[in-house]
């Protein structure tokens, strides 16, 4: 347990995580002017936490087992894909659940009201430029925990 606590990348990695849920709850403030504390637990938005968890992650591994190695190589292979992920195949899901939420929505006008199928999660994926901004958030992180 103790080498466990004492692990800085994994610390790096998970403060980079709550930074970035944190940064989306303030960002959605600025902009609708109202707390939407769901957002500290939501996929998707502005900055990327999946991407700043794993950018993180492997800026730690980098620094503490060098550039050469192994580790960094699984880590930043693991990185590339989550943040690929989230651009694609993530955000592509999200597009779709809009239109299907768009399209119940004009069948409960043809059909009748007592038609409400729950709506489908549309903030699943992200944009490159918040999966950009995740990534810097990640590597701002791991340099500031890890090397200080």
């Amino acid at each position: 347990m103790k080498a466990l606590l004492a692990n800085e990348v994994l610390w790096a990695a998970l403060i980079a995580n709550f930074v970035a849920q944190g940064l989306k709850l303030m960002i959605h403030y600025l902009f609708e002017r109202r707390w939407s504390w769901e957002r500290l637990l939501e996929s998707g938005g502005m900055p990327s936490s999946h991407s700043a968890m794993v950018t993180a992650l492997a800026t730690g591994v980098g620094f503490v087992a060098g550039l050469d190695s192994v580790a960094f190589a699984v880590a930043l292979v693991f990185a590339l894909i989550v943040m690929y992920d989230a651009t694609g195949i993530r955000r592509a899901a999200g597009q779709q659940a809009e239109l299907l939420n768009d399209l119940v929505e004009e069948l409960r006008a043809v059909l009748h009201e007592g038609f409400k199928p729950k709506p489908l999660k549309e903030l699943l994926g992200h944009t490159y430029l918040e999966v950009l901004m995740g990534a810097i958030l990640g590597v701002v992180v791991a340099w500031l925990y890890v090397v200080r």
